[in-house]
């Protein structure tokens, strides 16, 4: 059930555009609306996206995020959450990434599966994701809040609405490595150690991500089915990260090192 009016979610759209903008936190949603429900959430996160596309952004695909058990135990839910990939989210490997566009960006690893057929649920399985990839590929993910972590006055944590309503933190995104047929390897034993300024500081395997990537696909697919919502041909979709986030500050140079699918390199301008 969702609690917020219209004119308070277009009001919060609004607010976080300007957060971004100005790379100024904004004060967290759930501590002026303690009411605040995942739908109203979800609201404010697709009124702040429809923004950017009367702006000129083009979709081009979706993001997956909480989605080990640990961090649904951290935030008190029971699913993952997602938000949507921009054009202008995008970063290559071959230019250093302006780190004033961020506030406090955090790097995670994951995979990100490269569709080659619409996937629209109900009842998408992990086998149908898999028929419908054409190359899943290295990724890392650059998150930001655009909401505060801590409120500046109570302390409070932001809670999950606040991450939803931020478009599920997600910030920026590179690919690398080599692209692989998703049959072409065991993609739960994908691994990943990711290095900052040559110290490695996390590692893990890709079927932390609901024991299979392919499960957060299927999962998205059948819960944007309500709404209408397909996962188009040539969308991009990040599985979800199998490793905590590390912070990121201007001149840090991050290296995931996938083995034999590669690598992914970003470098954060000074």
């Amino acid at each position: 059930m969702s609690g917020l009016s219209d004119a308070q979610v277009q009001d919060a759209a609004r607010r976080l555009h300007a957060a971004e903008q100005t790379r100024t936190p904004m004060r967290q949603l759930s501590g002026q609306y303690p009411g605040l429900t995942v739908a109203d959430a979800y609201r404010v996160q697709d009124a702040w996206v429809s923004h950017k596309l009367t702006q000129g952004r083009r979709v081009i695909g979706h993001k997956i995020g909480l989605t080990s058990r640990a961090m649904q135990q951290a935030v008190n839910i029971d699913e993952p959450d997602y938000g949507t990939l921009l054009d202008d989210m995008v970063f290559s490997e071959l230019q250093p990434i302006p780190s004033g566009r961020f506030i406090v960006p955090r790097v995670e690893v994951e995979l990100a599966f490269i569709l080659g057929k619409d996937l629209r649920g109900p009842n998408v399985t992990v086998m149908d994701v898999l028929d419908a990839t054409r190359w899943v590929v290295p990724a890392a993910e650059i998150i930001d809040a655009r909401i505060e972590r801590v409120d500046r006055e109570t302390g409070a944590t932001r809670k999950v609405t606040d991450t939803i309503s931020d478009n599920a933190a997600n910030a920026g995104i590179v690919l690398g490595g080599r692209p692989v047929r998703p049959t072409d390897v065991d993609l739960r034993w994908v691994g990943a150690l990711l290095f900052r300024n040559g110290v490695i500081e996390e590692t893990g395997v890709a079927a932390g991500v609901l024991n299979h990537p392919a499960e957060g696909v299927a999962w998205l697919a059948n819960r944007l089915a309500p709404h209408g919502v397909t996962l188009r041909a040539g969308e991009t979709v990040l599985a979800g990260s199998f490793v905590r986030p590390v912070d990121a500050a201007p001149g840090d140079l991050f290296h995931a090192d996938y083995g034999p699918l590669g690598s992914v390199t970003l470098r954060f301008a000074r």
